[in-house]
């Protein structure tokens, strides 16, 4: 795409096509190209659009710039385009800014513009990372069908193995920049040939719950909540004002050393009960119990004491962590902010280093200098910090790719075990619910629709909605790898 710094060319190789060499090729040349020869749907379609241009305007662009189209002609076009990728309403979509649509819909204005004038190549590159299985699957399939009609070659970059399943020919695998090996999706899935292929595969969670250890001791409840609601919005003039319940008579505990995993698709209210427990957001009804003490309604005033006791990983360590702040310091503050003398913040950040597994001594390096995977431990280091009694995961993992993702997620199950924590695992990755936790609740619209052991979900699920959600999760049906793959995640 030639979207490479100008100060980083190619060094040598050749990338063709149709037979023309790309590389060395005038910025003119390959603004030429963008759009009618290839086009790219990237990983994050809210930072990739501009959130001040409405949707249509933003397709229309690509037509301004690469075809003499008329006005009405170029709407016409855009506006079958929308319908093409199977969104609602094309007319209110081509007028809404992309924060008016959710995350799936994104995507979909992504894959419209990059498809309006039918490249021959489309580069998609994480573009199901960060959406739910139900959405991601309507995706995959979308590609595929688009694929199928216009003859497009898709070069699709991805660590989620599942997907790999579903959608590809054949895979290439790439580790250090260096490819390491290729060859058809049936033969590198089912008996890969290289050590670090087999790694990989090695680290694709199952669909099947493990049998898990049992933490002894306390089996007191360590977090409940009773008939909680959250609605947004409010009544207007004569009542006619428009209100969303997010959250519906939601009820579920946690006993010590547990972990519940809450899964659903995107705007289930998961994320809005992860929050409504750490008081970030205010509850509009019910009871959230830690330990006896009903915090739901506790004013701000009081919460300061007991906010050490529920603390919080964001998907995103990146966001999470202050760039100008070392590591150390942004581990420090929490403590010291109650009253921990400084050597004793320090003292304790050093051992919970080791703890996550990274070097104390790298206390005071900035957060861009650690790999995602490392941001993310810094995180649970900062967590703990604060010796809390409940950890919330919110989406913890599911920007990681799988060998960093088993790795984190088993320090996870680690300090889970080892401190004795009540762990409320916010996700929309059935596979890595199935292998952390110990109790599942499936929401859907606010409610939650299905709740018992992760054996018993995952096993037997109850209700038509867990179904239909286990069966879109991509790669569902296939099994990965062969025995020299199980013996190395064994090993």
């Amino acid at each position: 795409m030639g979207l490479l710094p100008k100060n980083l060319p190619v060094k040598s190789g050749r990338i063709a096509l149709h037979g023309e060499d790309l590389v060395g090729v005038s910025e003119e040349r390959l603004r030429e190209l963008r759009c009618t020869r290839m086009g790219m749907i990237f990983q994050e379609p809210m930072t990739a659009l501009n959130p001040v241009m409405r949707c249509g305007d933003q397709i229309d662009e690509v037509l301004r710039e690469h075809t003499d189209l008329s006005q009405a002609e170029r709407k016409a076009k855009i506006i079958a385009m929308i319908e093409q990728v199977h969104l609602p309403d094309p007319a209110r979509m081509f007028d809404s800014f992309p924060h008016q649509l959710s995350g799936g819909q994104r995507q979909r204005i992504m894959i419209a513009m990059a498809l309006i004038l039918e490249p021959s190549l489309l580069i998609a590159d994480e573009p199901t990372t960060a959406l739910d299985v139900t959405t991601q699957a309507q995706i995959l399939k979308l590609i595929k069908e688009l694929q199928a009609e216009r003859g497009t070659g898709v070069l699709f970059i991805t660590h989620d193995f599942g997907v790999v399943a579903e959608i590809a020919d054949r895979v290439a695998v790439l580790k250090h920049g260096e490819l390491v090996e290729m060859g058809p999706t049936q033969q590198i899935l089912t008996a890969p040939r290289h050590p670090y292929t087999k790694m990989l595969i090695a680290s694709v969670p199952s669909h099947d719950p493990p049998a898990r250890k049992q933490v002894a001791g306390d089996d007191r409840v360590v977090l409940r909540a009773e008939g909680l609601f959250k609605t947004y919005g409010k009544a207007g003039l004569f009542g006619r004002g428009r209100l969303v319940a997010a959250v519906k008579d939601v009820a579920f505990d946690i006993r010590r050393g547990e972990t519940l995993g809450i899964v659903g698709e995107s705007g289930s209210g998961k994320s809005t009960v992860a929050r409504c427990v750490a008081r970030l957001i205010d509850p509009s009804a019910g009871k959230i119990l830690l330990a006896d003490t009903d915090i739901a309604t506790m004013p701000a005033g009081r919460l300061r004491e007991l906010r050490r006791k529920i603390q919080i990983i964001f998907q995103d360590p990146y966001r999470s962590l202050n760039p100008r702040r070392t590591v150390g310091q942004s581990i420090v503050e929490g403590p010291m902010n109650y009253g921990t003398s400084a050597a004793e913040a320090l003292a304790r950040a050093r051992k919970l280093m080791e703890l996550v597994r990274l070097d104390p001594d790298s206390l005071d390096r900035y957060p861009h200098q650690f790999s995602g995977g490392q941001r993310q431990r810094i995180c649970i280091a900062r967590a703990l910090a604060m010796e809390p009694e409940v950890l919330i995961a919110d989406e913890a993992v599911s920007a990681l790719d799988v060998s960093v993702q088993a790795q984190v997620l088993e320090l996870l199950e680690e300090i889970r075990h080892s401190l004795h924590l009540a762990v409320l695992f916010i996700t929309h990755d059935l596979r890595v619910a199935a292998q952390i936790c110990d109790k599942v609740a499936v929401m859907s619209k606010g409610l939650i629709v299905e709740y018992g052991s992760a054996t018993q979900v995952f096993g037997a699920p109850r209700h038509e909605y867990t179904r239909a959600l286990f069966e879109a999760a991509p790669g569902r049906h296939f099994r990965f790898g062969g025995t020299e793959a199980a013996s190395v995640a064994q090993g």
